[in-house]
């Protein structure tokens, strides 16, 4: 048995979740399922980052108090555990007071490696990416994400000696798999190539009051990003580590971080920079996936165009999401999703397709059989497993829709209603043949469609057909 750690990111309080960290969370915990089945001891982690200047501001512009806001976005994200079906994992949030203890060491840390100076620095901020930005960032003076100019801002700072760790870096970064995908290896390394320079890590409070304070110095707080990242190790209870759990699970066991694309910098450069200055073992690898689109066009709430994961669950149910997430949306590409599409996906391979095979197959088990089947085979397909550990949950998913498949066609193919009829031993033999299959398919499903699966497997030691498993969508 071994002992694994994942974390996915820690999404902004700023607004409601949407389909893209829902993607995250249900690829994590198809890997945290199977990791599970298989023995090994797993600590799954997720949270909410809670601090920094967006936060004030849209709690501000909401009418009310920082706390207040993050406690009810913080709430919003716990749901999610619930709506998707995760597998338990540990919620963590950057205003826990374990945290602040956690992020506070970090720095003292990095200040004691000589990692952290401060100056005087100028320059354009954007509020949006809370960061610092340059000319060459911009088009026609503008963020091109937030579609803002940014401010020009002068402000004494502390500052990180990122420029000190190229090497480091260039180091940690060849050993393959420390990045998937690879190419998402190759863009990291060509980053540090392209040399590395200090960033700012600290905040004026007298401008933003809502963060975590420097440690010795009332003036400044923490910039949000070094403050979010420690609570990846913040969730082991490090550095106190009372349980034992940060020498288990992030020393001791092999540590996996999910994260969007655009998290590349941040993941795989700037965090294991601070572990390295902080004397604390690097992420094993960090997994990238792609965007989630609707139109063409990236979701916007002024488009109109942003689905939320619980209108997803509210209309086709919790396995139907996870389905339709680990599927239908590509594991590092960019994919497009629609209303349309979903409905497409549901009824023709869940209505039409799983669905309308459980209840053919265990209509037949229940109108001819004495009993339950014992069933023959208590492995899963060796495919699904293999596509699952390298991240690839489509080709996972449809392994398992194969077997669905070729059973659908040998039930029109071989025709066992009417076989049993015509030659009961024969017929009832085919039929508890199909029903093992049935098993085989049901424990195929368990990493991704958790509840689904065990409803098949019920029905299998029953020898009884379930309710409608995908309801057919209204007109």
């Amino acid at each position: 048995m071994s002992a694994r750690y994942l974390t996915t990111t820690l999404p902004y309080v700023n607004s409601d979740p949407h389909i893209g960290f829902a993607l995250e969370l249900v690829q994590a915990d198809a890997l945290v399922r199977a990791w599970r089945a298989q023995g090994d001891d797993v600590f799954f982690n997720t949270g909410t980052d809670e601090h920094g200047q967006k936060i004030f501001e849209a709690a501000k512009k909401a009418g009310k108090g920082v706390q207040e806001y993050v406690d009810y976005y913080a709430s919003e994200f716990q749901k999610l555990k619930e709506a998707l079906d995760l597998d338990n994992p540990t919620f963590i949030r950057t205003t826990d007071d374990k945290h602040v203890i956690a992020a506070q060491e970090m720095w003292r840390r990095c200040a004691a490696n000589g990692d952290i100076y401060q100056k005087e620095y100028e320059g354009l901020y954007c509020v949006g990416h809370e960061a610092f930005v340059t000319e060459k960032d911009l088009v026609d003076g503008k963020c091109p994400d937030h579609g803002v100019a940014p401010q020009v801002l002068k402000e004494k700072n502390y500052f990180f000696r990122f420029s000190n760790y190229e090497q480091y870096l260039l180091e940690y970064l060849e050993k393959p798999g420390v990045v998937v995908p690879e190419w998402r290896r190759q863009e990291a390394i060509n980053f540090v190539k392209g040399g590395l320079e200090d960033f700012s890590i600290s905040r004026e409070k007298e401008r933003l009051t809502w963060g975590i304070p420097v440690p010795d110095d009332d003036t400044q707080v923490m910039y949000v990003w070094f403050d979010a990242l420690t609570s990846y190790i913040s969730t082991l209870d490090w550095p106190g580590d009372a349980e034992g759990n940060f020498e288990k699970y992030w020393e001791g066991g092999k540590t996996l971080q999910v994260a969007g694309k655009d998290q590349l910098r941040f993941q795989s450069l700037i965090w294991q920079a601070m572990l390295k200055s902080a004397g604390i073992k690097a992420t094993d690898a960090v997994f990238y996936h792609g965007f989630i689109t609707s139109d063409d066009r990236k979701m916007s709430k002024s488009i109109g165009n942003v689905i939320s994961p619980y209108d997803l669950v509210k209309k086709y149910g919790t396995d139907a999401t996870r389905y339709m997430l680990l599927r239908h949306v590509h594991p590092t590409e960019d994919s497009d999703v629609t209303w349309q599409r979903l409905d497409e996906w549901y009824t023709a391979n869940l209505t039409n397709g799983l669905g309308n095979l459980v209840a053919r197959v265990m209509k037949l088990a229940e109108s001819n059989l004495l009993g339950p089947i014992t069933p023959t085979n208590q492995g899963v397909p060796l495919e699904a497993s293999d596509h699952t550990g390298d991240f690839m949950f489509n080709r996972a998913m449809d392994s398992v829709w194969l077997h669905i498949q070729a059973l659908d066609e040998r039930i029109t193919r071989e025709e066992p209603f009417k076989l049993v009829k015509e030659s009961p031993e024969e017929g009832k033999n085919m039929i508890g043949d199909m029903v093992d299959t049935l098993d085989f398919i049901g424990r195929a499903l368990r990493p991704f469609m958790p509840a689904t699966s065990e409803i098949i497997k019920k029905a299998v030691r029953e020898n009884k057909k379930p309710e409608n498993l995908f309801p057919r969508l209204p007109a």
